[in-house]
Formats: structure tokens, C-alpha cells, sequence
């Protein structure tokens, strides 16, 4: 390790890394002295733990973390300290970085164990059923540390080798368990180097994003003086293809990095166009088809896509798949299906009917930090067409040079870690079968939630579980009596009323710290001309139980005997 121009004095010390007895003298003696940086303590640093005390600190919390995960967490997490974020805020105001060393490894462990963890919130609590962050398997942290050890930067070959290679098979089996063509089809592209099946990304945004960058590109073929809209721009493309306006097309419930799509894509958020859903939440297809029609009537709009969602971020509903991948092949609209959420139930035996109709989408947005249940932040993006990427192909003469395999030539993100090898590990220790038992509890918990929530006078069930998750609000007895006999005009007054109980409601078990739910917003039915606020709840937890969600329901109960209205 070279530095250029350094000063003599600062060279570096001859550790031999062969002699432990020499390093550990070294590192005492350094002990004894103030906190400085120079090439003798930064080398030290950089390839072990300053101490012995460092090492021991670390082992004593890794060991915890590694083999006892959600007991460490359940001990120096909760669920969330009940401190206000004006009053943490005040904690972290100094902007200024030592120019010296602050603190040794073992002290800022410490640091974060009793300062930070305490005020982080605890996703892995049975309690915490509010969004679609949860435990994590114990062997995730142990495949993330050799991951995050490894450093392998996927963009390239010559950074990753062996990490390319596996990335192609895993991704391979996950377009198998979505697109089911038969063997001979995945053994000519499983390894194919001018083909790829999809790519992993940094989360479900990403992936739609570069969903609809191919669809887009793929609207606009070469004509005689036009190239392409990568070269010339959304302007030329739109004067060579002689049109006005593109759109997407999604129901009410799509996820909003569709609308950042339309943002960075140049077709403007306002053109993603939120087509109304029915009495099931999900997509109205009469209101669609007339949406077509009426685009369809100038002929200079152009559909780039059509997104059907396979578990709604709000409600976990699934659009008509089947009845949207029939529209999109007679119309010649690219059909994405965000299945970010619900991809995984594919695994499921006993549930995977529920996604009937995605095998028909051109493309696959699935989220791995979701219901594959891995840590931050992991998605992927899968194509029908084994040569979709080919429309977003980058290339760059240091790397991802034209005629090279490297994975990052029809990737969104440059830089990736290795993620791919993280999920073939848990495929692997998890099974298909394993995953598809987890599902199964999340759907069939969030069922027997819906039927407690039910049965207590004090609340409404507002939308039942297509998968796990589910809304509903509390729905105190006199102001439930008075709207059963109230005018439109009073029926407004009194949901307005209702948000503020719920969002009060909310917020106190929130910052209480025992337990969490999340709130949004959802019309009660189609013609209801109100959003009316709702608490959402997402089990996906394996640790919460029927017992657990009676306890929730129990405190919001109490929560609302203390407001005063």
C-alpha cells in the first residue's frame, strides 16, 4: 500500500503480519499514547482491531448479533424509545470531523449500542406489523458480513468473477419460477453472454425504473433520420415517431416510483395516468378500456406501458393479471407487473394462484429485502425477452467495454454489491417450500386479523387481505350510530372527525414504543368522493401470532378510552 509524496516521518512501520508478538507490542505501546492518525496507527486500523479490548468488545456484540439476533434486538432495541425527533434532532448538530482519531472500535461499538440502537426502530418485534420491513432470518447478518468482506462489485468481470457467473443462475431460477419456459430455453441463456433474463438492483424503484426505461426505448425504433431516443432525445424521438404525448397506464394503487418514473424518463409524472379501481381495490377494466379508447382516438399518444400489481403497497390487492396480459397482447402495450411485494408467493403451493396471468408480462419487478426477507436494500427486474436490456446498453471504454460480459453494461445502477449471492444462500438454506411457509402464515395470520378486527365493536374492517396486509379503522359506538343515520353532507363531517381519532390513535401507540402500525389513506368505495384515514397493518413476521395482534387491538382500544372528543 503506496501513498504518493508522503513525508518520510509518516512511512509507514514494518509490521510483519507473520509476527503477532511484534504487532501486539506495537499496538500496547500506541495504546498508551493520545488518539492521532499517521500511517503506523492507520495501517494497524485498517487490517485488525486497535486492542485486544476492541476485539473483545467486538466479539462479545458480533457473537450476540450472529447467533442471537432478535434476542440482541429485543434487549437493546424494543420496538422504539419514546424520545420525539425535534428532541433526537438536538442530539446531532455538530457538522465538524476531527481532524485526529475521536474514539477506539470498542468505544464507538459501545456507542452504538447505547446511544444509537436504543433509538433505532426494532422491524424484527412480532409487535411491529405496520410496513413491509421485518425480521430478518439470523443467517442474513452472517451472508451480508461475508458479503460486505468479499466487496465484490458486480458492475464488472474483473471485480466480481465468479459473482457474475452465479448472478446469471440466480437470476435464471427466479425468471424459471415467474415465466416457466422449459429447460433448453434457460440452458441457452442461463450463462449466454449476449442475453440477460434481468438484473438485480438497489430496491422495487430501481427496478421499475429500469422496467419502463426498456419499454420506453423499445416505442421508439430507428427510422431514417432518427437513431434512437438514447442518443437523440425524448424530442427527436417524439418529431421522428410523430407523436404529442406518452403515457403509463396503472390503477390508483400504484406504487409512486411509477410517477418518478415518468419524472426521469421525460414523459412527465402527469402521464402516468391513475385508472380507477373497483369495488375490489383492484383495477377497473371497463374504466380502463374506455382510458385506451380515448387515447388511442387522436392517434399521436402513445402507451408505454400498461402496470398491473401483484400486492398493492396499501391494501396487498392484485389486480385481473390475466384479463391485463390479454389487453396488453392485443393492443401491443408493454405490460409490466410490479410484483415487488407479492413475486415471493410464487412460491407458495397453496397460494401462488393468486398470481395467476404474470407469466404474461413482459417484465417483473420483485423486491428481495420484501418477502424474500433480506436485509437493505436488494431488488430485481426480470424480462420475457432474453434481449430487452439490450435498449438501455451502456458501454464505457474502463469498463463495460463493448464486446465484455460484464454484468453493469445493461444495468441501472453502476456499482453493486453482490446480492445474488446472498439470495442463492437463502434459496438454498430456506427452500422453495421453506419461503412458501412463511408466506402462508403472512396470509393466512393477516385472515384471522381481519376476522378479530370484525368482531370488536370498536373497529371497521376497510379493506380484507388478498395477501398479508390489511387497513381498517377504530370506530367509536355513538359517532358508528350517527352515521347510520346521517346525510352526505354530516357523513363528511363525522369521517373528518375519524381521521383525527385514528391519527391520534396511531401516533400514541407509535411513540408509546410497544407495538406499530402505519397509516394511509383509501376512498371506503369507489364513488366515495372521500379519502378517509385508515391503519395498515403488514404480517409478515413468522413470531406474530393471533395473541399478539388481540394485544395491539387491546391498546388501541385503551388508547381511545383516554381521548377526549
Amino acid at each position: 500500500m503506496a501513498a504518493p509524496d508522503m513525508d518520510p516521518a509518516n512511512k509507514p512501520a514494518s509490521i510483519p503480519l507473520h509476527d503477532p508478538d511484534t504487532a501486539a507490542r506495537q499496538a500496547d505501546q500506541t495504546d498508551k499514547q493520545a488518539l492521532i492518525a499517521d500511517w503506523q496507527t492507520l495501517h494497524r486500523v485498517f487490517i485488525r482491531p486497535e486492542d485486544e479490548g476492541s476485539k473483545q468488545t467486538l466479539i462479545k456484540y458480533m457473537e450476540q448479533i450472529l447467533f442471537g439476533l432478535h434476542d440482541f434486538l429485543n434487549k437493546h432495541v424494543g420496538v422504539t424509545e419514546e424520545i420525539s425527533l425535534a428532541e433526537l434532532s438536538r442530539s446531532y448538530m455538530d457538522v465538524e470531523i476531527n481532524a485526529e482519531p475521536q474514539k477506539k472500535l470498542a468505544d464507538v461499538i459501545e456507542d452504538i449500542i447505547t446511544d444509537i440502537a436504543p433509538r433505532a426502530v426494532n422491524v424484527a418485534s412480532p409487535y411491529f406489523i405496520g410496513h413491509m420491513t421485518s425480521a430478518i432470518p439470523f443467517f442474513m447478518v452472517h451472508l451480508k458480513a461475508i458479503s460486505a468482506a468479499l466487496n465484490q462489485n458486480v458492475i464488472k468481470l474483473e471485480t466480481s468473477k465468479v459473482l457474475s457467473v452465479l448472478e446469471k443462475q440466480v437470476l435464471a431460477k427466479m425468471h424459471k419460477m415467474i415465466f416457466r419456459y422449459d429447460d433448453a430455453f434457460y440452458r441457452e441463456h442461463v450463462q449466454n453472454t449476449r442475453t440477460a433474463l434481468g438484473s438485480f438492483t438497489t430496491g422495487g424503484t430501481t427496478a421499475n425504473i429500469t422496467a419502463l426505461w426498456v419499454a420506453r426505448n423499445k416505442l421508439f425504433p430507428p427510422t431514417q433520420d432518427f437513431s434512437s431516443i438514447e442518443e437523440d432525445g425524448f424530442f427527436a424521438a417524439m418529431q421522428a415517431h410523430d407523436l404529442d404525448r406518452v403515457v403509463i397506464l396503472v390503477s390508483k394503487r400504484g406504487h409512486f416510483s411509477l410517477r418518478k418514473a415518468g419524472g426521469l424518463l421525460g414523459i412527465g409524472n402527469r402521464n402516468v395516468i391513475a385508472v380507477d379501481v373497483d369495488d375490489n381495490r383492484s383495477i377497473d377494466l371497463e374504466k380502463l378500456e374506455a382510458t385506451i379508447a380515448a387515447l388511442k382516438q387522436d392517434g399521436r399518444t402513445r402507451i408505454a406501458a400498461l402496470v398491473g400489481i401483484a400486492g398493492a403497497t396499501e391494501t396487498g390487492v392484485i389486480d385481473p393479471l390475466p384479463a391485463l396480459g390479454n389487453l396488453c397482447e392485443r393492443e401491443g402495450i408493454h405490460f409490466h407487473v410490479d410484483a415487488a411485494w407479492g413475486g415471493p408467493v410464487l412460491l407458495s403451493d397453496k397460494y401462488s394462484p393468486l398470481l395467476a396471468g404474470i407469466e404474461k408480462a413482459d417484465s417483473v419487478t420483485i423486491d428481495c429485502h420484501k418477502q424474500f426477507y433480506m436485509p437493505m436494500t436488494a431488488g430485481m427486474v426480470y424480462f420475457k425477452d432474453p434481449k430487452a436490456l439490450d435498449n438501455i446498453a451502456y458501454h464505457a471504454r474502463y469498463v463495460n467495454r463493448k464486446g465484455s460480459v460484464d454484468l453493469g453494461i445493461k444495468t441501472l445502477e453502476g456499482s453493486r454489491e453482490s446480492s445474488s449471492l446472498i439470495l442463492d444462500a437463502a434459496l438454498k438454506i430456506m427452500g422453495a417450500r421453506g419461503y412458501g411457509l412463511m408466506i402462508e402464515h403472512g396470509i393466512e395470520t393477516a385472515r384471522i386479523f381481519a376476522e378479530k378486527i370484525k368482531a370488536r365493536e370498536l373497529f371497521d374492517l376497510v379493506s380484507d387481505p388478498t395477501l398479508n396486509i390489511l387497513t381498517y379503522r377504530v370506530m367509536p359506538r355513538d359517532i358508528r350510530e350517527k352515521l347510520a343515520a346521517a346525510d352526505s353532507g354530516e357523513i363528511a363531517a363525522l369521517n373528518r372527525f375519524l381521521d383525527e381519532i385514528n391519527k391520534s390513535i396511531q401516533r400514541i401507540q407509535r411513540e408509546a414504543g410497544n407495538s406499530f402500525v402505519s397509516r394511509t389513506r383509501l376512498r371506503l368505495s369507489p364513488s366515495d368522493p372521500y379519502n378517509v384515514v385508515v391503519l395498515r397493518t403488514v404480517i409478515m413476521n413468522p413470531m406474530t401470532t393471533p395473541d399478539i395482534l388481540d394485544e395491539i387491538l387491546d391498546e388501541q382500544e385503551m388508547i381511545l378510552s383516554t381521548l377526549s372528543w
